[in-house]
Protein backbone atom coordinates (compact mmCIF):
# COMPACT_ATOMS: atom_id res chain seq x y z
CA UNK A 1 0.00 0.00 0.00
CA UNK A 2 1.23 3.72 -0.88
CA UNK A 3 2.75 5.38 2.11
CA UNK A 4 2.57 9.46 0.96
CA UNK A 5 -0.95 10.63 -0.51
CA UNK A 6 -2.37 13.70 -1.53
CA UNK A 7 -4.44 13.67 1.16
CA UNK A 8 -4.89 11.78 4.32
CA UNK A 9 -8.23 12.02 5.96
CA UNK A 10 -8.39 11.51 9.78
CA UNK A 11 -12.21 10.16 10.78
CA UNK A 12 -14.56 8.04 8.32
CA UNK A 13 -17.87 9.80 9.60
CA UNK A 14 -19.88 11.89 7.30
CA UNK A 15 -17.69 14.93 7.02
CA UNK A 16 -14.21 12.62 6.64
CA UNK A 17 -16.18 10.74 3.76
CA UNK A 18 -17.90 13.63 2.17
CA UNK A 19 -14.19 15.15 1.74
CA UNK A 20 -12.69 11.57 0.91
CA UNK A 21 -15.39 11.63 -2.24
CA UNK A 22 -14.67 14.75 -2.92
CA UNK A 23 -11.29 14.45 -3.11
CA UNK A 24 -11.16 11.14 -4.95
CA UNK A 25 -13.45 12.14 -7.61
CA UNK A 26 -11.58 15.36 -8.30
CA UNK A 27 -8.42 12.32 -8.93
CA UNK A 28 -6.45 13.01 -5.92
CA UNK A 29 -4.49 10.25 -3.84
CA UNK A 30 -6.76 9.57 -0.78
CA UNK A 31 -6.46 7.51 2.35
CA UNK A 32 -9.24 7.68 5.15
CA UNK A 33 -8.08 6.34 8.82
CA UNK A 34 -11.31 5.67 10.65
CA UNK A 35 -10.94 4.17 14.59
CA UNK A 36 -14.77 3.26 13.84
CA UNK A 37 -15.82 5.06 16.79
CA UNK A 38 -18.90 7.31 15.43
CA UNK A 39 -20.44 9.44 17.43
CA UNK A 40 -23.94 8.54 16.51
CA UNK A 41 -23.20 5.28 16.38
CA UNK A 42 -26.28 4.71 19.43
CA UNK A 43 -28.92 5.96 17.35
CA UNK A 44 -30.77 3.70 15.16
CA UNK A 45 -31.13 6.20 12.27
CA UNK A 46 -29.90 9.75 10.71
CA UNK A 47 -32.59 12.12 10.05
CA UNK A 48 -32.62 15.56 8.27
CA UNK A 49 -30.66 14.23 5.54
CA UNK A 50 -32.49 14.56 2.59
CA UNK A 51 -32.51 11.38 0.82
CA UNK A 52 -31.27 9.28 3.41
CA UNK A 53 -33.90 10.37 5.78
CA UNK A 54 -34.35 7.59 8.49
CA UNK A 55 -31.17 5.28 7.16
CA UNK A 56 -29.43 3.65 9.91
CA UNK A 57 -25.84 5.09 10.84
CA UNK A 58 -24.08 2.00 10.21
CA UNK A 59 -25.50 1.80 6.71
CA UNK A 60 -25.15 5.67 5.89
CA UNK A 61 -21.26 5.06 6.65
CA UNK A 62 -21.15 2.26 4.67
CA UNK A 63 -22.45 3.49 1.34
CA UNK A 64 -19.96 6.19 1.98
CA UNK A 65 -16.72 4.28 2.21
CA UNK A 66 -18.06 2.19 -0.84
CA UNK A 67 -18.24 5.02 -2.78
CA UNK A 68 -14.76 6.60 -1.68
CA UNK A 69 -13.55 3.20 -2.36
CA UNK A 70 -15.14 3.33 -5.79
CA UNK A 71 -13.75 6.33 -7.11
CA UNK A 72 -9.82 4.69 -5.75
CA UNK A 73 -9.97 5.88 -2.64
CA UNK A 74 -8.90 4.13 0.66
CA UNK A 75 -10.08 3.43 3.91
CA UNK A 76 -8.49 1.97 6.37
CA UNK A 77 -9.31 1.15 10.44
CA UNK A 78 -6.42 2.41 12.92
CA UNK A 79 -6.14 5.56 15.06
CA UNK A 80 -3.68 8.49 14.12
CA UNK A 81 -1.54 8.70 17.12
CA UNK A 82 0.70 11.44 16.51
CA UNK A 83 1.20 13.76 13.53
CA UNK A 84 4.43 16.04 11.99
CA UNK A 85 5.46 18.34 9.60
CA UNK A 86 8.01 17.03 7.64
CA UNK A 87 9.72 19.43 4.94
CA UNK A 88 6.45 20.15 3.02
CA UNK A 89 4.51 17.14 3.90
CA UNK A 90 3.02 15.96 7.01
CA UNK A 91 4.05 12.29 8.72
CA UNK A 92 1.12 10.43 10.78
CA UNK A 93 1.64 8.06 13.15
CA UNK A 94 -0.75 5.06 13.09
CA UNK A 95 -1.44 2.73 16.17
CA UNK A 96 0.13 -0.31 15.32
CA UNK A 97 3.21 1.60 13.90
CA UNK A 98 2.52 2.55 10.33
CA UNK A 99 3.73 5.63 8.90
CA UNK A 100 1.55 8.23 6.44
CA UNK A 101 3.01 11.03 4.64
CA UNK A 102 0.31 13.40 3.00
CA UNK A 103 0.39 16.90 1.49
CA UNK A 104 -2.52 17.74 2.83
CA UNK A 105 -4.46 16.65 6.09
CA UNK A 106 -8.44 16.48 6.60
CA UNK A 107 -9.33 16.12 10.11
CA UNK A 108 -12.93 14.90 10.72
CA UNK A 109 -12.56 13.33 14.14
CA UNK A 110 -15.65 14.62 15.64
CA UNK A 111 -16.28 14.68 19.09
CA UNK A 112 -16.94 13.01 22.88
CA UNK A 113 -20.03 13.72 24.13
CA UNK A 114 -19.65 14.00 28.24
CA UNK A 115 -22.70 13.41 29.75
CA UNK A 116 -23.59 14.05 33.50
CA UNK A 117 -22.80 11.88 36.22
CA UNK A 118 -26.07 10.40 36.54
CA UNK A 119 -26.16 6.46 36.61
CA UNK A 120 -27.48 4.62 33.71
CA UNK A 121 -27.32 7.60 30.92
CA UNK A 122 -24.53 6.74 28.75
CA UNK A 123 -26.43 2.68 28.66
CA UNK A 124 -29.26 4.78 27.21
CA UNK A 125 -27.58 7.30 25.25
CA UNK A 126 -28.91 8.15 21.90
CA UNK A 127 -32.11 5.97 22.37
CA UNK A 128 -34.20 7.62 25.17
CA UNK A 129 -31.66 9.22 26.85
CA UNK A 130 -31.66 12.24 24.25
CA UNK A 131 -30.12 15.59 23.25
CA UNK A 132 -31.30 17.13 19.86
CA UNK A 133 -35.04 17.39 19.49
CA UNK A 134 -33.85 17.71 15.51
CA UNK A 135 -32.68 14.82 15.80
CA UNK A 136 -35.22 12.53 17.84
CA UNK A 137 -38.24 15.05 18.43
CA UNK A 138 -40.46 13.43 16.15
CA UNK A 139 -39.82 9.82 17.37
CA UNK A 140 -41.03 10.52 21.15
CA UNK A 141 -43.56 13.36 19.80
CA UNK A 142 -46.31 13.59 22.59
CA UNK A 143 -44.82 11.26 24.79
CA UNK A 144 -43.11 11.92 28.59
CA UNK A 145 -40.41 13.69 28.30
CA UNK A 146 -37.51 15.57 31.11
CA UNK A 147 -35.15 17.89 30.53
CA UNK A 148 -32.25 17.44 32.90
CA UNK A 149 -31.31 20.93 33.47
CA UNK A 150 -27.90 21.00 34.84
CA UNK A 151 -26.72 24.32 33.59
CA UNK A 152 -28.56 27.94 32.62
CA UNK A 153 -29.08 26.29 29.15
CA UNK A 154 -31.92 24.12 30.54
CA UNK A 155 -34.56 26.39 30.39
CA UNK A 156 -34.00 26.85 26.58
CA UNK A 157 -34.10 22.91 26.26
CA UNK A 158 -37.26 22.94 27.79
CA UNK A 159 -38.51 25.50 25.50
CA UNK A 160 -37.51 23.67 22.47
CA UNK A 161 -38.80 19.94 23.52
CA UNK A 162 -42.21 21.82 24.28
CA UNK A 163 -42.29 21.95 20.13
CA UNK A 164 -42.56 18.09 19.98
CA UNK A 165 -44.48 16.82 22.88
CA UNK A 166 -47.13 18.94 25.12
CA UNK A 167 -45.70 16.75 28.39
CA UNK A 168 -42.21 18.12 28.89
CA UNK A 169 -40.63 18.61 32.39
CA UNK A 170 -37.96 20.76 33.68
CA UNK A 171 -35.83 17.98 36.43
CA UNK A 172 -33.70 20.62 38.19
CA UNK A 173 -30.35 19.14 38.69
CA UNK A 174 -27.73 20.77 39.93
CA UNK A 175 -28.64 24.19 37.62
CA UNK A 176 -28.52 27.97 38.27
CA UNK A 177 -31.89 28.99 40.37
CA UNK A 178 -34.21 30.14 38.08
CA UNK A 179 -35.36 33.91 37.51
CA UNK A 180 -38.61 35.13 37.64
CA UNK A 181 -38.96 35.64 33.79
CA UNK A 182 -37.49 31.59 32.92
CA UNK A 183 -40.18 30.70 35.68
CA UNK A 184 -42.83 32.64 34.55
CA UNK A 185 -42.03 31.43 30.27
CA UNK A 186 -41.67 28.16 32.06
CA UNK A 187 -45.25 28.30 33.58
CA UNK A 188 -46.73 30.07 30.26
CA UNK A 189 -45.62 26.68 27.86
CA UNK A 190 -47.19 24.60 30.72
CA UNK A 191 -43.75 23.02 31.85
CA UNK A 192 -43.61 21.90 35.35
CA UNK A 193 -40.66 22.16 37.53
CA UNK A 194 -39.37 19.27 39.08
CA UNK A 195 -36.50 19.63 42.10
CA UNK A 196 -34.11 17.44 42.16
CA UNK A 197 -31.65 15.84 41.79
CA UNK A 198 -31.66 12.84 39.78
CA UNK A 199 -30.43 9.96 41.50
CA UNK A 200 -30.84 7.10 38.91
CA UNK A 201 -32.96 6.17 35.51
CA UNK A 202 -35.65 3.77 35.71
CA UNK A 203 -35.63 1.19 32.93
CA UNK A 204 -38.12 -1.82 32.73
CA UNK A 205 -37.28 -4.05 30.02
CA UNK A 206 -35.37 -2.24 27.70
CA UNK A 207 -36.90 1.15 27.85
CA UNK A 208 -36.95 4.28 30.59
CA UNK A 209 -40.17 4.26 32.48
CA UNK A 210 -38.70 7.55 34.82
CA UNK A 211 -36.22 8.90 36.90
CA UNK A 212 -35.25 8.52 40.35
CA UNK A 213 -34.80 11.66 42.50
CA UNK A 214 -32.74 11.49 45.37
CA UNK A 215 -35.73 11.78 47.71
CA UNK A 216 -36.55 8.37 46.52
CA UNK A 217 -39.63 9.66 44.46
CA UNK A 218 -40.06 8.23 40.46
CA UNK A 219 -41.33 10.57 38.39
CA UNK A 220 -42.75 8.72 35.58
CA UNK A 221 -40.84 9.92 31.80
CA UNK A 222 -40.52 7.94 28.13
CA UNK A 223 -37.12 10.15 27.66
CA UNK A 224 -34.72 11.59 29.56
CA UNK A 225 -33.17 14.82 27.52
CA UNK A 226 -29.34 15.67 28.38
CA UNK A 227 -27.21 18.64 27.78
CA UNK A 228 -24.00 16.86 26.98
CA UNK A 229 -20.50 18.63 27.06
CA UNK A 230 -18.27 18.12 23.62
CA UNK A 231 -15.02 17.64 23.35
CA UNK A 232 -13.31 17.83 20.02
CA UNK A 233 -11.70 14.53 19.62
CA UNK A 234 -7.83 16.57 18.07
CA UNK A 235 -5.18 15.31 20.60
CA UNK A 236 -2.68 14.20 17.96
CA UNK A 237 -3.26 17.64 16.36
CA UNK A 238 -0.96 19.17 19.71
CA UNK A 239 1.85 18.30 17.81
CA UNK A 240 0.69 20.78 15.00
CA UNK A 241 -0.02 23.74 16.98
CA UNK A 242 -4.03 23.48 16.53
CA UNK A 243 -5.67 22.75 20.34
CA UNK A 244 -9.81 23.31 20.62
CA UNK A 245 -11.00 26.31 22.08
CA UNK A 246 -14.23 26.67 24.06
CA UNK A 247 -16.98 27.14 22.82
CA UNK A 248 -20.35 29.38 23.97
CA UNK A 249 -23.56 29.64 23.94
CA UNK A 250 -25.34 31.99 26.04
CA UNK A 251 -22.26 32.79 28.00
CA UNK A 252 -22.04 28.91 28.68
CA UNK A 253 -19.20 27.00 27.65
CA UNK A 254 -20.51 23.86 25.55
CA UNK A 255 -17.89 21.92 24.40
CA UNK A 256 -14.60 22.22 22.23
CA UNK A 257 -13.72 22.48 18.59
CA UNK A 258 -10.83 23.53 16.51
CA UNK A 259 -11.18 26.84 14.66
CA UNK A 260 -11.45 27.72 11.22
CA UNK A 261 -12.55 29.72 8.54
CA UNK A 262 -15.69 28.91 6.43
CA UNK A 263 -13.76 26.37 4.24
CA UNK A 264 -12.23 24.51 7.29
CA UNK A 265 -8.62 25.45 6.88
CA UNK A 266 -7.09 26.24 10.21
CA UNK A 267 -4.19 28.34 11.08
CA UNK A 268 -1.72 25.78 9.85
CA UNK A 269 -1.46 25.78 6.50
CA UNK A 270 -2.35 22.26 5.25
CA UNK A 271 -4.23 21.64 7.58
CA UNK A 272 -8.43 21.48 7.50
CA UNK A 273 -11.29 20.36 9.89
CA UNK A 274 -14.81 19.53 8.90
CA UNK A 275 -17.90 18.25 11.05
CA UNK A 276 -18.13 17.72 14.55
CA UNK A 277 -14.01 18.82 15.65
CA UNK A 278 -15.14 21.76 14.09
CA UNK A 279 -18.71 22.71 14.60
CA UNK A 280 -20.25 21.59 18.10
CA UNK A 281 -23.65 21.87 16.41
CA UNK A 282 -23.21 20.14 13.14
CA UNK A 283 -25.67 17.09 12.44
CA UNK A 284 -25.29 14.94 10.09
CA UNK A 285 -26.11 16.65 6.92
CA UNK A 286 -24.26 19.44 8.07
CA UNK A 287 -20.98 17.42 8.44
CA UNK A 288 -20.71 15.77 5.02
CA UNK A 289 -21.88 19.33 3.86
CA UNK A 290 -18.47 20.39 5.90
CA UNK A 291 -16.23 18.03 4.59
CA UNK A 292 -17.38 18.81 0.76
CA UNK A 293 -16.18 22.13 1.26
CA UNK A 294 -13.08 21.37 2.93
CA UNK A 295 -12.41 18.59 -0.01
CA UNK A 296 -13.41 21.25 -2.92
CA UNK A 297 -10.67 23.87 -0.66
CA UNK A 298 -8.11 21.26 -0.04
CA UNK A 299 -8.13 20.36 -3.55
CA UNK A 300 -7.70 23.99 -5.26
CA UNK A 301 -4.99 24.35 -2.90
CA UNK A 302 -3.40 21.53 -4.41
CA UNK A 303 -3.81 22.64 -7.67
CA UNK A 304 -2.54 26.11 -6.68
CA UNK A 305 1.10 24.12 -4.88
CA UNK A 306 1.04 21.96 -8.61
CA UNK A 307 0.94 24.98 -10.56
CA UNK A 308 4.05 26.65 -8.53
CA UNK A 309 5.62 23.52 -8.88
CA UNK A 310 5.04 23.20 -12.48
CA UNK A 311 5.78 27.04 -13.34
CA UNK A 312 8.65 26.14 -11.13
CA UNK A 313 10.04 22.62 -13.47
CA UNK A 314 9.34 24.62 -16.44
CA UNK A 315 11.20 27.69 -16.18
CA UNK A 316 13.95 25.56 -15.39
CA UNK A 317 13.60 23.02 -18.24
CA UNK A 318 13.47 26.10 -20.67
CA UNK A 319 16.56 27.34 -18.86
CA UNK A 320 18.03 24.20 -19.10
CA UNK A 321 16.87 22.23 -21.89
CA UNK A 322 18.94 23.80 -25.29
CA UNK A 323 22.14 23.41 -23.80
CA UNK A 324 25.04 21.08 -24.69
CA UNK A 325 24.52 19.42 -21.55
CA UNK A 326 20.79 18.58 -22.27
CA UNK A 327 21.04 17.33 -25.37
CA UNK A 328 24.24 14.95 -24.82
CA UNK A 329 21.75 13.45 -22.16
CA UNK A 330 19.30 12.91 -24.40
CA UNK A 331 21.52 11.81 -27.09
CA UNK A 332 23.00 9.45 -24.40
CA UNK A 333 20.04 7.95 -23.13
CA UNK A 334 19.16 6.03 -26.52
CA UNK A 335 20.60 3.94 -29.53
CA UNK A 336 18.54 6.33 -31.64
CA UNK A 337 16.54 9.54 -31.19
CA UNK A 338 14.93 10.21 -34.84
CA UNK A 339 13.29 7.75 -36.70
CA UNK A 340 16.66 8.16 -39.78
CA UNK A 341 14.35 9.10 -42.43
CA UNK A 342 14.90 12.65 -43.91
CA UNK A 343 12.25 15.12 -43.12
CA UNK A 344 9.05 14.91 -45.80
CA UNK A 345 9.19 18.88 -45.95
CA UNK A 346 12.71 18.84 -47.22
CA UNK A 347 12.41 16.46 -49.39
CA UNK A 348 9.22 18.15 -51.03
CA UNK A 349 11.37 21.32 -51.27
CA UNK A 350 14.82 20.57 -52.29
CA UNK A 351 14.15 17.50 -54.74
CA UNK A 352 14.07 19.73 -57.38
CA UNK A 353 16.12 22.48 -56.00
CA UNK A 354 20.04 22.13 -57.92
CA UNK A 355 22.49 20.99 -56.03
CA UNK A 356 24.91 23.40 -54.42
CA UNK A 357 26.29 24.12 -50.86
CA UNK A 358 24.00 23.29 -47.69
CA UNK A 359 23.59 24.52 -44.08
CA UNK A 360 21.57 21.64 -42.10
CA UNK A 361 21.03 23.76 -38.94
CA UNK A 362 20.54 20.98 -35.89
CA UNK A 363 21.84 17.90 -37.74
CA UNK A 364 20.97 15.64 -35.15
CA UNK A 365 21.69 12.09 -36.19
CA UNK A 366 22.21 13.27 -40.23
CA UNK A 367 19.29 12.13 -41.96
CA UNK A 368 18.57 14.72 -43.88
CA UNK A 369 22.26 15.48 -44.20
CA UNK A 370 22.85 12.11 -45.58
CA UNK A 371 19.92 12.41 -48.25
CA UNK A 372 21.06 16.31 -49.34
CA UNK A 373 24.56 14.78 -50.08
CA UNK A 374 23.38 11.29 -52.08
CA UNK A 375 21.80 14.30 -54.01
CA UNK A 376 24.71 15.87 -55.03
CA UNK A 377 24.83 18.86 -51.76
CA UNK A 378 27.78 19.89 -50.30
CA UNK A 379 26.64 19.85 -46.89
CA UNK A 380 27.71 21.36 -43.37
CA UNK A 381 26.22 19.41 -41.05
CA UNK A 382 26.41 21.09 -37.70
CA UNK A 383 24.57 20.04 -34.07
CA UNK A 384 24.86 21.22 -30.56
CA UNK A 385 25.83 17.77 -29.76
CA UNK A 386 28.89 15.29 -30.05
CA UNK A 387 27.15 12.33 -29.63
CA UNK A 388 24.60 12.81 -32.49
CA UNK A 389 27.06 14.21 -34.32
CA UNK A 390 29.12 10.96 -33.92
CA UNK A 391 26.11 9.37 -35.19
CA UNK A 392 25.35 11.17 -38.27
CA UNK A 393 29.22 10.54 -39.31
CA UNK A 394 28.67 6.98 -39.35
CA UNK A 395 25.43 7.34 -41.10
CA UNK A 396 27.49 9.22 -43.83
CA UNK A 397 29.97 6.59 -43.91
CA UNK A 398 27.42 3.75 -44.33
CA UNK A 399 25.67 5.57 -47.02
CA UNK A 400 29.09 6.62 -48.82
CA UNK A 401 28.68 10.45 -48.99
CA UNK A 402 31.08 11.01 -45.62
CA UNK A 403 33.28 12.98 -48.28
CA UNK A 404 30.27 15.68 -49.52
CA UNK A 405 29.57 16.54 -45.59
CA UNK A 406 31.60 18.40 -42.91
CA UNK A 407 30.12 18.16 -39.51
CA UNK A 408 30.71 20.95 -37.02
CA UNK A 409 30.43 20.75 -33.36
CA UNK A 410 28.75 24.61 -32.89
CA UNK A 411 25.96 26.89 -31.04
CA UNK A 412 24.78 28.82 -34.17
CA UNK A 413 23.24 31.12 -31.91
CA UNK A 414 26.69 31.65 -30.15
CA UNK A 415 28.67 30.81 -33.59
CA UNK A 416 26.28 32.16 -36.33
CA UNK A 417 27.38 30.88 -40.30
CA UNK A 418 29.13 32.38 -42.92
CA UNK A 419 26.92 35.23 -44.42
CA UNK A 420 25.61 35.02 -47.96
CA UNK A 421 27.89 31.09 -48.03
CA UNK A 422 24.85 28.36 -48.86
CA UNK A 423 22.62 27.91 -51.73
CA UNK A 424 20.16 26.43 -49.32
CA UNK A 425 19.75 26.48 -45.24
CA UNK A 426 17.71 24.16 -43.68
CA UNK A 427 16.28 24.35 -40.14
CA UNK A 428 13.51 21.88 -39.38
CA UNK A 429 11.49 22.10 -36.08
CA UNK A 430 14.26 24.60 -34.76
CA UNK A 431 12.07 25.65 -31.57
CA UNK A 432 13.83 27.99 -29.07
CA UNK A 433 12.05 31.01 -26.70
CA UNK A 434 10.69 33.62 -28.97
CA UNK A 435 13.83 36.07 -28.87
CA UNK A 436 16.05 33.51 -29.49
CA UNK A 437 14.75 31.82 -32.55
CA UNK A 438 14.33 35.27 -34.19
CA UNK A 439 17.77 36.38 -33.64
CA UNK A 440 18.73 33.03 -34.89
CA UNK A 441 16.35 32.72 -37.71
CA UNK A 442 17.89 36.21 -39.11
CA UNK A 443 20.96 34.96 -38.78
CA UNK A 444 20.31 31.78 -41.03
CA UNK A 445 18.32 34.43 -43.38
CA UNK A 446 21.81 36.04 -43.62
CA UNK A 447 23.63 32.53 -44.20
CA UNK A 448 21.88 32.21 -47.93
CA UNK A 449 23.34 33.28 -50.85
CA UNK A 450 21.62 35.44 -53.44
CA UNK A 451 19.30 32.85 -55.35
CA UNK A 452 19.36 30.41 -52.32
CA UNK A 453 16.99 29.38 -50.81
CA UNK A 454 16.05 29.63 -47.21
CA UNK A 455 13.73 26.14 -45.63
CA UNK A 456 12.20 26.81 -41.95
CA UNK A 457 9.96 24.14 -40.79
CA UNK A 458 8.32 23.85 -36.97
CA UNK A 459 5.24 22.28 -35.57
CA UNK A 460 2.27 24.36 -36.07
CA UNK A 461 0.77 26.13 -33.03
CA UNK A 462 -2.35 23.84 -33.95
CA UNK A 463 -0.73 20.64 -32.95
CA UNK A 464 -1.14 21.59 -29.29
CA UNK A 465 -4.51 20.89 -29.39
CA UNK A 466 -4.15 17.21 -30.64
CA UNK A 467 -2.62 14.44 -29.26
CA UNK A 468 0.75 14.61 -31.18
CA UNK A 469 3.75 14.32 -28.47
CA UNK A 470 4.75 17.73 -28.71
CA UNK A 471 5.83 19.46 -25.43
CA UNK A 472 3.61 22.54 -24.47
CA UNK A 473 5.59 25.44 -25.40
CA UNK A 474 3.32 27.71 -27.18
CA UNK A 475 5.41 30.75 -26.63
CA UNK A 476 8.05 28.77 -28.56
CA UNK A 477 5.53 27.12 -31.69
CA UNK A 478 5.32 29.84 -34.56
CA UNK A 479 3.30 29.70 -37.90
CA UNK A 480 5.28 30.25 -41.19
CA UNK A 481 3.88 34.10 -41.72
CA UNK A 482 5.40 34.55 -38.36
CA UNK A 483 9.13 34.44 -39.88
CA UNK A 484 8.21 35.56 -42.92
CA UNK A 485 7.48 38.33 -41.43
CA UNK A 486 10.57 38.99 -40.67
CA UNK A 487 12.25 38.68 -44.01
CA UNK A 488 12.75 42.10 -45.59
CA UNK A 489 10.47 42.01 -48.85
CA UNK A 490 13.42 44.03 -50.60
CA UNK A 491 15.80 41.09 -50.43
CA UNK A 492 13.04 38.10 -49.86
CA UNK A 493 10.71 36.23 -52.16
CA UNK A 494 7.98 34.04 -50.27
CA UNK A 495 7.78 31.12 -51.91
CA UNK A 496 5.67 29.06 -49.74
CA UNK A 497 4.51 30.72 -46.25
CA UNK A 498 2.26 27.45 -45.59
CA UNK A 499 0.34 25.35 -42.95
CA UNK A 500 0.66 21.48 -44.42
CA UNK A 501 -1.22 18.88 -42.84
CA UNK A 502 1.06 15.02 -42.81
CA UNK A 503 -0.18 11.97 -41.24
CA UNK A 504 1.62 10.54 -38.00
CA UNK A 505 0.62 8.29 -35.77
CA UNK A 506 -0.14 9.26 -31.70
CA UNK A 507 1.89 7.94 -28.79
CA UNK A 508 -1.29 5.23 -28.26
CA UNK A 509 -0.48 4.02 -31.90
CA UNK A 510 -3.57 5.54 -33.48
CA UNK A 511 -3.54 7.68 -37.34
CA UNK A 512 -3.66 11.44 -36.78
CA UNK A 513 -2.69 14.27 -38.35
CA UNK A 514 -0.04 16.76 -37.54
CA UNK A 515 0.49 20.43 -39.36
CA UNK A 516 3.67 22.10 -40.41
CA UNK A 517 4.57 25.32 -40.52
CA UNK A 518 6.55 25.47 -43.60
CA UNK A 519 8.57 28.99 -45.28
CA UNK A 520 10.52 28.81 -48.43
CA UNK A 521 11.85 31.71 -49.40
CA UNK A 522 14.30 32.36 -52.22
CA UNK A 523 16.69 35.68 -51.38
CA UNK A 524 16.87 38.06 -54.57
CA UNK A 525 19.85 37.88 -56.56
Amino acid sequence: MDDRYDVVVVGGGAAGLAGALALARARRSVLVVDAGEPRNAPAAHVHNYLSREGTAPGELLAAGRAEVTGYGGQVVTGRVEAAARDGGDFTLTLDGGRTVRARRLLVATGLVDELPDVPGLAQRWGRDVLHCPYCHGWEVRDRRIGVLATGPTGVHQAQMWRQWSPHVLLLHHGAPPLTADEAEQLAAREIPVVDGPVADLVVEGDAITGVRLADGEVVALDAVVVASRTTARAEFLAGLGLTPVDVEIGGHVVGTQIPADATGATDVPGVWVAGNVANVLAQVIVSAAGGLAAGAAINADLIAEDTREAVHARRHQVATMFTEEAWEERYSARPSVWSGRPNPQLVAEAAALTPGRALDVGSGEGADAVWLAQRGWQVSGVDISRTALKRAAGHAEAAGVAARIDWVHADLREQPPAEAAYDLVSAQFMHLPADERRELFARLAAAVAPGGTLLIVGHHPRDLRTAAHRMHMPEMMYTADDVAAQLDPARWEIVAAQERPRPAVDPEGRDMTVHDAVLVARRRP
